[in-house]
C-alpha cells in the first residue's frame, strides 16, 4: 500500500463523495455536503492512492458520547487492496471511546458485525408519488396528544390536517430553539448546527405539524438526483405523518418521493403501503452498543443514512 495517505476531505472532496454515494444508487441530497460539514469540520475522511482519490469515509461526532461512520466508498478500482479497512480504522479511531452507529448495506452488515456492531433495526427506502387515502382512526399513535383521523388534506403551509386539528406551517417560522428540543427527542445527542443548515438549505422545504401550540410533526424534503428525499420526518400520529409526506411531495418534481423508514415501527410501514409507496432499498442501522434510547413511535423517517 505504498503512497496511501489518508487526509481530511476538502470542500471539492465532498462534492466528490456525492458523485461516488450516486454511483453507489444511494440517491444522496444534492447539498447535504453543505450540512455534513457543518456537523463536524473534520469528520470526513478521504483515502488516496499516489494522490488518486481512491476511498471516503465520515466518522462524525455529536456531543461529548455518540458517533456516526457513513459515506464509507471504495473506488471500485480500488477494492479488495486493504486501503478501504485502513480508512475503516481511522475513522473508528476518531470516535473511540464514543457509541457508534452506522446504516449497513445489507453486502457488508457481517463486516460491521465482526467490527462489534450490532443490529438495532432495519431502515427500508419507501419511494413513489404519495395516493391521497385516509388513514385509519387511531392507527400506530405515537407520542403526543391527539390521535384519529380521517382524510388528510394539508398541502402546504398554513394548511389544516382536516379531521385531527393540527396545522402545518413552514418550519422556518417557528423558534428554532423548539425546532431543536424536538429533534432532540429522536436523535441521541443535540445537534442544532446541523439542523439548522439542514433545514435551511436553498432548495429545501421544512414543515411542522402544530397543534395548540404544540410541534406534534417535522418533516424536510431536499432535492436529489432521483426521488427527493424527506428526511427527518416525525409525527405523533399516522394522520401527522400522512399530511406532512403529501404536502411535501408537492414540493417534489412529479411528486415522487423516497423514505427510510425504520422497521421497528411497524406503523411507520404501514403507512407507507397506504400511501402507495413501495420498498426499493434497505440497509440496518447497527450500534456498537446497546441502541440509544429514542421516541420510535414517532420516527417515521430517518434523517440520513450517511449521518444518523
Amino acid at each position: 500500500m505504498t503512497g496511501f495517505e489518508i487526509t481530511g476531505a476538502s470542500a471539492a472532496d465532498m462534492a466528490l463523495f456525492r458523485a461516488w454515494a450516486d454511483d453507489e444508487g444511494w440517491n444522496p441530497g444534492d447539498s447535504d455536503r453543505f450540512a455534513f460539514a457543518v456537523a463536524d469540520p473534520e469528520g470526513f475522511l478521504i483515502g488516496q492512492v499516489d494522490g488518486e482519490p481512491a476511498a471516503c469515509i465520515s466518522a462524525v461526532r455529536y456531543g461529548t458520547g455518540f458517533g456516526f461512520i457513513g459515506f464509507y466508498i471504495a473506488r471500485p478500482a480500488f477494492r479488495g487492496q486493504g486501503y478501504g479497512i485502513r480508512l475503516w480504522q481511522a475513522a473508528m479511531d476518531r470516535l473511540d471511546g464514543r457509541l457508534v452507529g452506522l446504516d449497513g448495506v445489507v453486502e457488508q452488515q457481517d463486516n460491521y458485525r465482526k467490527s462489534g456492531f450490532l443490529p438495532a433495526w432495519n431502515n427500508i427506502r419507501y419511494e413513489g408519488v404519495p395516493v391521497p387515502v385516509p388513514v385509519p382512526q387511531g392507527a400506530g399513535a405515537g407520542s403526543g396528544s391527539g390521535g384519529g383521523a380521517g382524510e388528510d388534506s394539508g398541502t402546504g403551509t398554513g394548511t389544516t390536517g382536516a379531521a385531527d386539528g393540527f396545522d402545518l406551517v413552514d418550519a422556518a417560522s417557528l423558534p428554532f430553539a423548539r425546532l431543536a428540543a424536538y429533534d432532540r427527542r429522536f436523535f441521541p445527542e443535540a445537534r442544532d448546527a446541523f439542523l439548522a443548515a439542514w433545514t435551511g438549505l436553498p432548495g429545501r422545504t421544512g414543515l411542522a405539524a402544530v397543534r395548540d401550540g404544540r410541534i406534534e410533526g417535522l418533516g424536510v424534503i431536499r432535492p436529489c438526483s432521483g426521488a427527493a428525499r424527506i428526511g427527518p420526518l416525525y409525527a405523533a400520529t399516522p394522520a401527522v405523518a400522512a399530511a406532512l409526506v403529501r404536502a411535501l411531495a408537492g414540493r417534489a418534481p412529479g411528486g415522487a418521493v423516497a423514505l427510510d423508514v425504520p422497521d421497528a415501527h411497524p406503523a411507520a410501514a404501514a403507512l407507507m403501503a397506504q400511501l402507495g409507496l413501495a420498498p426499493t432499498f434497505e440497509t440496518a442501522r447497527m450500534y456498537t452498543g446497546p441502541a440509544p434510547e429514542v421516541d420510535l413511535t414517532g420516527l417515521y423517517g430517518v434523517t440520513s443514512l450517511e449521518l444518523g
